[in-house]
């Protein structure tokens, strides 16, 4: 048996003790120490045995790691031929020309109004034109499929895997927790507590269902092009990003709601105490059903209730079945959703479950992108549904969902745990992306405005610490207890990379073993991406795609959210020059 069970109980009562940030980062250490020094699941075990978190005494009867053999020696990510040799002169020189543009700061930061400004002087059909050739040419695969093959063929030619996004984005309002989408035309809905009511617009429903013609496109543009590649996908193109927020709202309120009745901060709650708070927040009316309820609750009996069975029976659909036998209307009671909302959050999971299925069938794996945190609830609790049936052991040897974890969040590593050991007690593919986080700018700027502490780490330093144990974490899992967990490391930092493949070689897997991916953006970090791919590692490139006008927030998001180490591409443009100095030597 592994011991994430009893590691997730240790994280869970540390952080409902307030001390959030600290306990995931030592937790994190604490698991990674223990296997690192003994590989033996032993280890797991004995800390079964000793609940309080007594590693040092597990560790002392645990098998030592046995001698590792080295697979492979560390790639070369400084040569300029494996990261640019392929390139045209002339892509070299506007590779050069945009990288050396994204580090002017001015640029970057005003990089909206300037193209308001060109569109408004020049038109829509010139800017479009001139940002088709230059930063959408270096960053984006093309408009479709036509366009994205010749990309994609140089990519698998060098043994790069194409993971293909369509990039269109909706990000919704930043206005507040609960501001309805004030349309001219919509489904009105009227929650059960005279909450506000909220209008969400037909014509966001019309586009998402276009949206799903388009992702389906995608999955089966991956599967005529590569057997083993992924499709990206963002829910907010699936889905009103306001009822996003109202589902997450719904989550979060659920697990506040849960640590209330967990007054001993253990992680667990007793069938008595569960009918305690029960009766003090809710009529009791049916026996009967109550009783139904704690044995879903506690299926095996053991007298004990933790937060992924209450979470599991608390959904945002199943909600208002509780909230109206609420005594008084708290928190709780005012996120439960009306019957329209719940229609409209059972047509997005619909619509999901469409692409997934569609993905099972071509063989294509879907990766759910990471978003921002007003919505991330949601979006993890549509894609736990996704993977419970997707990945599920007994119907695929392999994942088909991905869910992305971004390490720039304090939460991620409790989040990441507990999604371990839901894979484990549900039997299905632990399957992650692991980032740092693309809306950091974004996330402190909401946090001020509206006055709660930031999510995100105070110093690169702690994002990076959290990122490489997160990895190691992953690594030594799939070592103890073999395949049952995949991840992709999507990542531009060179030493993270040196650092997962020196893991690899540490532990015995070899360089195209299916537990590990990389990934980088395509137009960046080329030294990385080409020379893992020709060092036979599971190298992926990620592909956006779409119509200029439509992919122009992303790259301005890009360029915003990257601009310090697109500020910082030294490195990039140092090999870009080296291999164009070579070339113009021999002209």
């Amino acid at each position: 048996m592994y011991s994430i069970t009893n590691h997730s109980r240790i994280i869970v009562a540390r952080q409902q003790h307030h001390l959030l940030h600290n306990a995931n980062i030592t937790t994190i250490r604490l698991l990674v120490s223990s296997t690192s020094k003994n590989a033996s699941s032993l280890a797991a075990n004995n800390l079964m045995d000793h609940p309080t978190g007594d590693l040092h005494h597990a560790n002392k009867s645990t098998v030592a790691l046995t001698s590792s053999t080295s697979i492979s020696t560390l790639p070369d990510f400084s040569d300029p031929a494996s990261a640019h040799g392929t390139k045209s002169t002339t892509e070299i020189i506007r590779s050069i020309a945009v990288f050396q543009a994204c580090r002017i700061p001015f640029l970057v930061k005003n990089a909206e109004r300037l193209l308001d400004l060109s569109s408004k002087v020049l038109g829509n059909t010139i800017t479009n034109t001139l940002m088709k050739y230059t930063f959408f040419r270096h960053f984006c695969a093309g408009e479709d499929s036509v366009d994205m093959k010749p990309v994609i063929d140089k990519l698998q030619a060098n043994n790069i895997g194409p993971i293909l996004d369509y990039a269109a984005e909706s990000e919704g309002s930043d206005d507040g927790d609960d501001v309805p989408a004030i349309v001219f035309e919509g489904i009105s809905t009227q929650p059960l507590f005279n909450q506000p009511a909220r209008i969400y617009d037909y014509t966001t429903e019309k586009e998402c269902d276009r949206h799903v013609e388009i992702f389906k496109n995608c999955i089966r543009s991956v599967r005529d092009v590569s057997p083993h590649g992924f499709a990206a996908l963002k829910v907010t193109a699936l889905g009103n990003p306001e009822l996003l927020e109202r589902m997450s709202t719904i989550i979060v309120e659920v697990k506040k709601f849960f640590a209330l009745m967990d007054e001993k901060k253990s992680g667990f709650i007793t069938r008595e105490e569960f009918l305690t708070c029960y009766d003090r927040h809710f009529h009791r009316e049916d026996q009967d059903a109550l009783s139904e309820v704690l044995d879903f609750l506690d299926a095996d009996n053991t007298g004990m209730i933790d937060y992924i069975s209450f979470a599991k029976m608390l959904t945002p659909y199943t909600l208002p079945s509780f909230t109206l036998k609420c005594k008084d209307v708290g928190p709780l009671a005012m996120a439960t959703p009306s019957v329209d909302e719940i229609a409209l959050m059972v047509k997005m999971s619909e619509r999901l479950n469409t692409l997934a299925e569609e993905a099972a069938a071509c063989g294509t794996k879907l990766l759910i992108d990471a978003e921002h945190a007003k919505y991330q609830p949601a979006i993890d609790s549509l894609v736990l549904e996704l993977q419970q049936k997707f990945n599920a052991k007994d119907v695929t040897d392999r994942p088909v969902i991905f869910n992305t974890y971004q390490c720039y969040l304090k939460d991620m590593p409790e989040r990441m745990i507990t999604d371990l050991k839901r894979s484990e007690r549900y039997n299905f593919h632990f399957a992650a992306k692991l980032v740092r986080g693309a809306y950091m700018v974004h996330e402190r700027e909401r946090a001020k405005k509206l006055g709660y502490d930031s999510p995100i780490h105070d110093t690169a330093q702690d994002t990076h610490r959290c990122y490489n144990e997160v990895v190691e974490l992953l690594l030594r899992h799939r070592m103890q207890h073999g395949p049952g967990v995949e991840m992709m490391i999507a990542t531009h930092n060179k030493e993270s990379i040196e650092k997962a493949v020196s893991l690899m070689n540490e532990i015995g897997l070899y360089p195209n073993d299916a537990t590990v991916h990389f990934a980088q953006l395509y137009g960046m970090s080329d030294n990385l991406t080409f020379t893992l791919g020709n060092s036979g590692y599971n190298a992926f490139k990620y592909l956006p795609y779409g119509e200029v006008q439509e992919v122009l927030p992303y790259l301005l998001r890009r360029a915003q959210e990257n601009g310090d180490m697109l500020g910082n591409a030294g490195t990039e443009v140092s090999l870009l020059g080296r291999e164009l100095k070579k070339r113009l030597s021999f002209a």
